[in-house]
């Protein structure tokens, strides 16, 4: 609930819990165990801060957050609760909803150019090596420097092929390239493929002021990316959501202090995040988070236990609920301890036995004061939603898809002009080379069988007619003895008759 300036999200006895909008860019935490409440409280956040016009961003990877989009309904649970943290002016309200998709089945189509996406993330996308990742690297330098527009993925492989097949004309320039790196990365895009990915990948690409918008009212939007599908492969759910982090932080301009942020993005199980993160990514996601609230975006990572979150990216999270946690090894018992170290201390309970003991829709609580510094930790109850719990019928998603401001904007997927075209060009170019290459080789190995065969037809000629001739003269020859023979046999019977 928005109250002045403030999120009131819990209550503790009298005191009330809430997040001051002017810190709300200071980022956030929200733990606890499967069951404990998260879900519930991401959803009144989500719905404070769209009170409040500030946009809002969310993974629903169960499908339980869609219910924003519909007023809740009064039940027992509720009003006792409401009774409980003695709330007034509660209204079961609808909040302005837009729903994404990568797969563009349960949402609007979520797309990303490759140039746009990056080696990086791609290669977390492809579970690379990082010898892989440097050929995935190479493959995007050798694009940027010969104008190959890298949109969708027919793009990506067909300059893999090319520069496989060429690859001894870019190794003095850019490094080894080995063909077995490109035919894992050939091999992993075609995995991508047929776990439907592919879609993501093309234009209209994402806008990402399309995230920051209110309605009529002044509400901002909650933007839900339906995770459902996704999630199934953890993989490309986190490379996504680092797409997102990095491209809101290199496209918004620095706005520095503001009255509210500009908009929030929460990452459900964020360790997914940080899973396996080589170090060298790890200090980039920091830069990051240190620096985007100058750009005035919230950031609140949603996971199961505080240190799944690194501790670089800890200490920059103002803002945390911790939600129970269950504890019965020595290691729970570790991770129990270090989240209650986490908090500044309340003397009057002990903040790790409180956290093993909270029930449902109770959490630990601290957020920063108007000085920015955490308040001590507070056991309270988490207000209810305002909207409906659960998910909707695929007719009532369908219904607030098609009425939405954006709709055609992103539906039908466009295949400019890019890489592939040109490369296919240039490869049919040195086909034709190739074949008119070896069209004159075969042009002048013809030639000198012809000559060789003219040259023997020419001796055999000339042989034919020196045999010719001598017959010749011996036929002469033999004739005028003949007629010799002849006469002096004539003369010779005159002379003697």
């Amino acid at each position: 609930m928005q109250l002045n300036d403030k999120l009131l999200i819990g209550k503790s006895d009298d005191k009330e819990l809430s997040i001051l909008l002017n810190k709300a860019n200071r980022h956030g935490l929200i733990t606890g165990a499967t069951g404990s409440g998260k879900t519930t409280t991401v959803k009144v956040l989500a719905e404070s801060f769209s009170d409040a016009g500030v946009p809002v961003f969310v993974s629903d990877v169960k499908g339980d957050l869609a219910g924003c989009a519909f007023a809740g309904e009064a039940s027992e649970s509720i009003e006792e609760r409401l009774k409980k943290l003695n709330i007034e002016g509660f209204d079961y309200k609808a909040f302005p909803v837009r729903f994404w998709d990568i797969y563009g089945e349960l949402g609007h189509p979520l797309r990303a150019k490759v140039c746009d996406i990056g080696p990086q993330i791609l290669s977390i996308m492809l579970g690379l090596s990082e010898a892989q990742e440097g050929v995935l690297s190479i493959v995007f330098q050798i694009a940027e420097d010969e104008d190959y527009k890298l949109i969708d993925l027919k793009d990506l492989k067909l300059l893999l092929q090319y520069v496989g097949e060429e690859r001894k004309e870019y190794i003095n320039k850019y490094g080894n390239i080995t063909s077995q790196s490109v035919g894992v990365i050939q091999r992993s895009l075609l995995a991508l493929e047929q776990q439907g990915a592919d879609l993501f990948f093309g234009e209209p690409e994402l806008d990402i002021n399309d995230f920051i918008a209110m309605d009529n009212e002044g509400k901002g939007y909650i933007n839900i990316l339906d995770s459902q599908k996704l999630f199934t492969n953890p993989d490309l759910y986190a490379s996504f959501l680092l797409y997102l982090l990095t491209t809101l932080f290199e496209k918004l301009p620095e706005v520095g202090d503001t009255d509210k942020p500009k908009i929030v993005f929460f990452f459900d199980e964020a360790h997914l995040l940080f899973n396996a993160l080589p170090n060298y990514r790890l200090k980039r996601i920091v830069q990051v988070v240190k620096l985007i609230r100058s750009r005035g975006i919230g950031l609140y990572f949603v996971s199961q236990r505080p240190t799944d979150i690194p501790d670089e990216v800890l200490s920059q999270l103002g803002n945390r609920i911790q939600h129970t946690l269950r504890a019965y090894t020595p290691t729970e018992l570790k991770v129990v301890s270090a989240a209650a170290n986490s908090f500044r201390a309340n003397p009057e309970f002990d903040t790790e036995e409180a956290i093993k003991n909270l029930g449902t829709g109770e959490a630990i609580i601290s957020f920063q004061n108007e000085d920015g510094i955490p308040e001590v930790a507070e056991k309270a109850i988490i207000l209810p939603p305002q909207s409906k719990f659960g998910s909707i019928d695929a007719t009532s998603r369908n219904k607030i898809i098609n009425n939405s401001s954006l709709i055609g904007k992103y539906d039908e997927a466009v295949d400019s002009e890019s890489a592939y075209e040109k490369i296919m060009a240039l490869m049919e170019e040195k086909k034709k080379e190739e074949e008119e290459k070896q069209r004159a080789i075969e042009e002048e190995k013809q030639k000198k069988i012809e000559e060789k065969e003219a040259e023997k037809k020419k001796k055999e000629e000339e042989k034919a007619n020196k045999e010719k001739n001598a017959m010749k003269k011996r036929i002469t020859t033999t004739a005028v003895s003949s007629i010799e023979r002849k006469i002096i046999n004539s003369l010779w019977n005159k002379i003697f008759k």
